[in-house]
């Protein structure tokens, strides 16, 4: 038998012990051994209903994990909104910026190393300090490269597609809560926009030499904020845990990475579209 596998003929019914006693809930490890969850095949009737009564997504420990996920999505992006309002209506700073744009480079390459730590490592990603310390130093990073971004372009133009990414993502964020509509089993769907994107970027890269098409600029702009608008539905009904797919509460910092990456890259390309650059 696997280890954490109660069996069900010494397991007293309707998780109470012998003596009238409420039975404890499983350990991580007991919760999560293989073939022990009831998503899983292959386990005794008297399993499943003891892991039903104690799961791990048990609505309670749902509403903690989302709660504490939005938490940090909070934090982060109110870290992100200050830098680029510093870098917006601070002269000597965008001035600075703009003339230097070595650290935009040195920022990207620590936002990829990071990016690539949570997302592929699956220790230093659920380990703490560790998993915090490195989200720290990625929305920095992202904060930095999406506020030189910002600092080209009109004070005007990027306060309303601040405006405007905060409404479409408040908007997407109860839509997604609230609908009956599967959005995690459309992947196929996301897949493929997804490959479109990539080949429209070559495309423009190629065009692009040759000179600058403002109408391709756009359509290749409008098909990212589309795109990374049902990223956002899909990685927020991840979080519900009610859907075909959900994702763990251990991920915390890997959900919350998801959501801001989508948030900062729906601002990123509404900014492209609507704003208007400086003289």
């Amino acid at each position: 038998m696997t280890q954490g596998k109660v069996s069900a003929m010494n397991k007293p019914t309707n998780g109470m012990q012998e003596g009238g006693m409420p039975a404890a809930p499983p350990s991580y490890e007991e919760a999560t051994a293989e073939g022990s969850s009831p998503c899983y095949s292959g386990g005794y009737y008297g399993d499943r209903e003891m892991l039903t009564e104690w799961s791990w997504h048990d609505q309670n420990i749902r509403r903690i994990f989302i709660r504490k996920v939005y938490t940090i999505l909070m934090t982060q992006l109110l870290i992100t909104l200050a830098i680029v309002a510093l870098f917006t209506f601070c002269d000597p700073v965008k001035i600075y910026i703009q003339t230097n744009p070595g650290w935009y480079w040195a920022s990207y390459a620590v936002f990829f190393v990071t990016y690539l730590t949570l997302s592929c490592c699956t220790g230093p990603r659920r380990r703490f300090p560790w998993n915090l310390i490195l989200l720290a130093v990625f929305t920095a990073s992202m904060a930095f490269m999406t506020a030189f971004v910002s600092s080209f372009y009109n004070t005007k133009s990027v306060m309303i597609c601040l405006g405007i990414t905060a409404m479409v993502c408040l908007s997407v964020t109860i839509f997604s809560f609230q609908t009956k509509i599967d959005i995690t089993s459309c992947q196929g769907v996301l897949f493929v926009l997804c490959m479109t994107m990539y080949f429209c970027g070559i495309m423009l890269s190629i065009v692009l030499p040759f000179g600058y098409v403002p109408l391709l600029d756009a359509i290749y702009a409008a098909m990212g904020a589309i795109l990374f608008t049902m990223f956002l539905a899909f990685d927020t009904q991840l979080l519900m845990g009610n859907k075909r797919y959900a994702i763990g509460p251990e991920e915390c910092v890997f959900a919350t990475l998801n959501i801001y990456l989508d948030i900062v890259y729906i601002f990123s390309f509404l900014l492209q579209i609507f704003g208007s650059e400086q003289d």
